[in-house]
């Protein structure tokens, strides 16, 4: 069998993106993103409170030890937050994709021949050097590759289509991707008690709403990666996240991610997610069924590589190719 590097959309991938080509969804969305235009009558929020630079963010995560005081600071500040009313809710309607980032990197500032910009422990820095150097050679394995969820933080980088669903007591940050929903608790209540915690693919969120941003502390995770060619985080990892419309086609998240066995200090990142241009209503977010594509039925090989399973270049009686 011949290992192989997996295109990082043609490894997981289900529903109506499949169907057109990994090359065609990608020209889809980069020409949707191009032609983005804002929805009549919605005027941006970003005037009505300046947004901090990202040194000022840098540091505020520094001066706070775990995510979840950076969490409590932030919700102390806004005086516990505020409950949204059903006729005052935030315009985050449409259908969006992150805008690109060079290799899909957790920090959209990474240099296109650059590093990741986190500071990471030495045993993290070395691993995540192997993992680059590895991938130079051809040998690379997505945890993904088996149609798992991606988890968060992960969950913030993945491509495809996203919609995200205000209501006074929830947020659903919806991601396409094998159907990955993130639930926002903005009711009031707190952390499921620490008895009854086990990790989770996208852990456990509860937030806040400050004006028209919204707050989230993420707790209860799993450990995973980035992206390929990132670091690793453990399940330790916690985040902190504010999410704010920075303008009519643009939706904008800081993000802090702390784990004390990965990271030296908390690494913040700010992302944004690109609304696309739908005037004719037809973009769709369908059911995602990652098995019903061929391509995903991958194993991991003994140095690590990927590589089809029952896959050969060869006709065989009655067979061709590989089957799930």
């Amino acid at each position: 069998m011949k290992s192989f590097d997996p295109p990082v959309l043609g490894v997981l991938c289900g529903g109506a993106l499949c169907k057109y080509g990994v090359i065609a969804a990608f020209a889809v969305l980069a020409c949707a993103c191009a032609k983005a235009q804002a929805p009549a009558g919605t005027t941006s929020t970003a005037a009505s409170q300046p947004d901090p630079t990202k040194p000022e963010q840098i540091e505020l995560g520094l001066r706070h030890k775990t995510a979840f005081e950076l969490y409590q600071a932030l919700r102390e500040q806004a005086k516990g937050g505020q409950r949204l009313a059903w006729n005052a809710l935030p315009n985050w309607s449409g259908v969006y994709t992150r805008t690109p980032a060079p290799g899909f990197a957790f920090d959209p500032d990474q240099p296109a021949d650059g590093l990741p910009t986190a500071k990471l422990t030495q045993a993290f820095q070395a691993r995540m050097m192997t993992r680059i150097d590895d991938a130079k050679r051809g040998i690379e394995w997505d945890p993904i590759s088996t149609c798992a969820p991606p988890g968060h933080p992960r969950w913030l980088t993945e491509p495809f289509l996203r919609e995200f669903i205000v209501t006074p007591d929830q947020t659903w940050l919806i991601n396409e991707m094998v159907n990955d929903v993130r639930r926002i608790y903005t009711d009031g209540r707190e952390h499921t008690p620490e008895a009854d915690r086990y990790p989770l693919y996208d852990g456990d969120s509860i937030g806040f709403w400050d004006g028209q941003r919204l707050v989230i502390h993420t707790n209860q995770l799993r450990a995973g990666i980035y992206q390929r060619s990132q670091p690793d985080y453990t399940d330790q990892v916690e985040t902190v996240e504010i999410w704010r419309k920075a303008d009519d086609r643009t939706l904008a998240a800081d993000v802090w991610a702390y784990d004390p066995p990965a990271l030296v200090e908390p690494w913040f990142v700010r992302m944004t997610y690109t609304k696309l241009d739908d005037p004719d209503k037809s973009l769709r977010i369908r059911y995602w069924n990652c098995g019903e594509n061929e391509n995903n039925s991958v194993q991991q090989t003994k140095d690590g590589a990927t590589e089809f399973r029952d896959f050969t270049f060869t006709k065989k009686p009655g067979k061709q190719g590989a089957k799930p």
